[in-house]
């Protein structure tokens, strides 16, 4: 959707292949049967076992949608959600291992890096030998990316980058971070992308602890002071570095999303059991009217996500533009989350509160996906700009 085109209507078949039916029963299975046991004591110690990336990798979940020239899975964009959606539903911090490796960094490095840099990093990202992570946002730089500091200065056929990065994921367990750095003037053309390894001397990352929510997932905090890169190390095109963050961002935003979709099912599907089972006034609360309706907007609500997750998904696909979809999905998916999140914590009632039951964590898992890769309020803008043709952003 281009600025100012308004809404447009794409006929899409949702129907589902026997493959990606078969992909999501893998998953599910894989889910069930390696995470859903250990989530509890994952998010109460605050850290998953890096024997998880060997799992990972082993069943696939790494090289999902890499290049299958390149070791990759080569799998759809639809597939790629259903796969996401299914770890959503099992443990947020386990999917954004698959999300951010995969996705945000494998993608991104398949679709701008050089065929050098693809053959070194592809491979060891879809074999599990090396993580990649996603280094943009900065302790005084957020949603205005474009007014990033860190700063990237010509040393003789190199680079120098200075500077520091917050609310990094795997940033403490990457091999490689793609770090966003101010190479010429202000704004978005200032800026440039690097593939940066993180065993550089200068190199540093603090994991970050005590968080609401995505307790166990590797966040870290990562500094930067005079880490000298070579020149082949730049990510696309000197000043592409803006451009290389977003293209990034629409399809890191597929992929979040479906993994909202995966809290809201889980939420769901925890409500529903509970409902059956529990009973006051002499009948199973699932007979009461009122929650009846939180149960019927939970499941309405969850399969609109779904639908627009897709959505977004067959457009890139089909090598249409996607922008404002991916905007769309990861907008209404994210809010939608953390509704079902509170509306289980409802149904379930002082259960809800305790960690004996699922629904505690997905809501707080479920409330940080409204923030990063772009809040709720800056898709807002994105959608409104492509209605409008008028920015808010300037």
């Amino acid at each position: 959707m281009g600025a100012g085109d308004g809404p447009r209507v794409v006929s899409m078949d949702f129907t589902l292949t026997p493959e990606q039916e078969l992909i999501r029963a893998s998953a599910h299975e894989l889910c069930v049967r390696e995470l859903v046991p250990h989530v509890r004591a994952w998010d109460e110690a605050e850290e998953l076992p890096r024997s998880l990336v060997a799992t990972l990798a082993e069943a696939g979940f790494l090289a999902a949608a890499l290049p299958e020239e390149l070791g990759g899975g080569g799998l759809d964009s639809v597939s790629y959600c259903l796969l996401c959606e299914e770890l959503g539903k099992a443990d947020s911090s386990v999917r954004g291992i698959v999300s951010v490796s995969n996705g945000l960094f494998g993608k991104t490095v398949a679709r701008w890096g050089s065929d050098e840099q693809k053959q070194v990093l592809l491979p060891r990202l879809a074999s599990g030998e090396g993580l990649g992570c996603y280094a943009l946002t900065e302790p005084g730089c957020g949603s205005d990316a474009a007014a990033l500091a860190t700063r990237a200065e010509r040393d003789g056929d190199g680079w120098l980058l200075t500077g520091s990065k917050v609310f990094i994921t795997l940033g403490s367990w990457a091999e490689t971070a793609i770090v966003f750095a101010r190479a010429g003037g202000d704004g978005p053309k200032g800026i440039s992308a690097f593939l940066v390894p993180t065993d550089s001397p200068g190199f540093a990352a603090r994991p970050m602890k005590g968080k609401l929510g995505l307790r166990a997932q590797d966040t870290a905090e990562l500094s930067l002071d005079g880490v000298r890169i070579p020149a082949s190390a730049l990510l696309g095109a000197e000043g592409e570095g803006f451009k290389v963050a977003m293209s990034a961002l629409d399809n890191g935003r597929i992929s979040l999303a479906a993994g909202c979709v995966g809290i809201a099912q889980g939420c769901l599907d925890a409500s529903v059991s509970y409902a059956k089972e529990r009973e006051a006034f002499g009948k199973p609360i699932a007979g009461f009217q009122l929650v009846q309706q939180l149960l019927a907007e939970m499941h309405v609500e969850t399969e609109a996500a779904r639908l627009l997750t897709w959505r977004a998904a067959a457009l890139a696909d089909a090598g249409k533009p996607y922008t404002v979809d991916a905007a769309a999905a990861k907008w209404y998916a994210s809010e939608a989350a953390v509704r079902a999140a509170n509306a289980a914590v409802q149904v379930l009632g002082g259960y809800g509160y305790v960690d004996d039951y699922p629904v505690a964590k997905y809501l707080r898992d479920a409330r940080v996906t409204t923030l990063y890769e772009g809040t709720s309020q800056i898709q807002t803008l994105i959608v409104g700009r492509a209605l409008t043709g008028e920015s808010a952003f300037t």
